[in-house]
């Protein structure tokens, strides 16, 4: 079945732009729903209030430019009462942007560090922050409702590829480099690097929080999924099987999977907790042998994301192609096509999916379908039980199967 486009928003381009540099590498929602943010291209990100980007596609139907939307959004106000009130911001981030992630504050959520007697920043419950990675190693933080620039963090050495807060609302954040490390950061310690991940051998792609904040997966230029323990700043394990390069992972919203994506044209659906590959799903048939896996560069798959309600995966590759996958299912139940794509997101309800391409941001709806009594009850078991804890309930085999989403 074909996905139902919702709408696109396409960067401005002038007959002097560059190619280089216009790539979107990432597409952002707030936790709350409240923004979309991607990159343009070269250092310029677009911060929108995504309600009113949705009512813009209806009113329009089919197709939205970029600058169409922008009449139809309030401008930043210089009012504080403004504050909390979405609108439309262009950031500079005076460099290309590689990484993007919204983050939200818990005030009750206690920094890390041990120094709490003074701090420039005191994050609020209202808060909503960006943080951008940069081509020259910076991340910079801004504050959505006014965009201006908050901290400038300057530790790593070469591109930051990817970055992810926790979401407990601690505001830890963690960044992917090319340099070949991970770094934890504590932005209610004004930005204090709290630790430095090493164990990959080449580059960082990415890397994704469960959704307790306790594990966090990192992959990059290598065959295997590293999984760490947040609280202890270890390694747990690393997942092998994948026959290239891991280019991007997310959890379910259970905790209890953890997709990854590969250039061996092979998207796998693991159980984190015990290392076992559970799905896969293939974007080349017959699928490539270990030895040529590298070779089928047409079907190298760019980015996967879990929807909200735990049963379906989206996945992007260079076939020119998205698809919605059941996590039950072995075909995709619905695809889009889509030239050069390189990142997908579901959005904050997991109505939309979006992914970037060359600047632009486009949009489809996504699988609706109601989720049964049985796997509401299976995520409400697992997001606080691990697979070996499930394992040894009282209850009967095919239960626990079910509960381990082998079945």
């Amino acid at each position: 079945a074909r996905s139902r486009t919702v709408g696109e928003l396409l960067a401005p381009t002038s007959p002097f732009d560059k190619k280089c540099g216009r790539e979107n590498w990432t597409v952002a929602f707030a936790p709350d729903g409240s923004y979309l943010a991607w990159s343009q291209g070269h250092r310029i990100v677009k911060l929108v209030p995504w309600a009113q980007c949705l009512n813009n596609f209806l009113l329009h139907s089919t197709k939205n430019g970029a600058n169409a939307v922008g009449t139809r959004l309030p401008r930043q106000s210089s009012d504080s009462s403004q504050k909390n009130k979405p609108c439309e911001h262009i950031i500079d981030c005076g460099d290309i942007v590689w990484s993007l992630a919204f983050g939200s504050s818990v005030p009750e959520k206690q920094s890390r560090c041990v120094n709490i007697e003074w701090h420039r920043f005191k994050f609020g419950q209202d808060q909503l922050l960006l943080a951008t990675g940069l081509n020259n190693g910076r991340i910079k933080i801004w504050d959505v409702y006014t965009g201006k620039l908050l901290l400038n963090l300057m530790d790593h050495t070469e591109v930051v590829r990817d970055l992810t807060f926790a979401p407990d609302g601690s505001l830890i954040l963690v960044s992917a480099s090319r340099d070949k490390t991970l770094r934890v950061w504590d932005l209610k310690d004004d930005g204090n690097m709290m630790k430095v991940l090493r164990g990959h051998p080449n580059w960082v792609y990415g890397c994704a929080f469960s959704p307790d904040s306790s594990i966090l997966c990192s992959v990059g230029a290598g065959k295997a999924v590293f999984l760490w323990d947040m609280d202890k700043y270890s390694m747990i394990r690393k997942l092998e099987g994948h026959h290239n390069d891991v280019v991007a992972c997310e959890f379910s919203p259970d905790g209890a999977l953890l997709a990854t994506a590969s250039y061996d044209t092979r998207v796998y659906v693991w159980d984190p907790h015990i290392g076992v590959i559970l799905r896969e799903f293939g974007h080349l048939f017959p699928p490539p042998t270990p030895i040529f896996a590298g070779g089928a560069n047409d079907r190298w798959v760019r980015s996967v994301c879990f929807s909200h309600d735990g049963l379906h995966v989206a996945s992007l590759a260079d076939d020119k192609m998205v698809r919605f996958w059941r996590i039950d299912e072995e075909y995709p139940v619905q695809v889009a096509p889509l030239n050069n794509g390189l990142c997908c997101t579901f959005s904050t309800d997991g109505s939309v999916l979006a992914a970037g391409q060359d600047g632009s941001v486009y949009f489809w709806a996504t699988p609706s379908q109601v989720s049964s009594l049985q796997h509401l009850c299976r995520m409400a078991i697992r997001r606080v039980m691990p697979t070996s804890q499930v394992k040894n309930l009282p209850i009967p085999c095919k239960v626990v199967e079910f509960l381990c989403y082998q079945i």
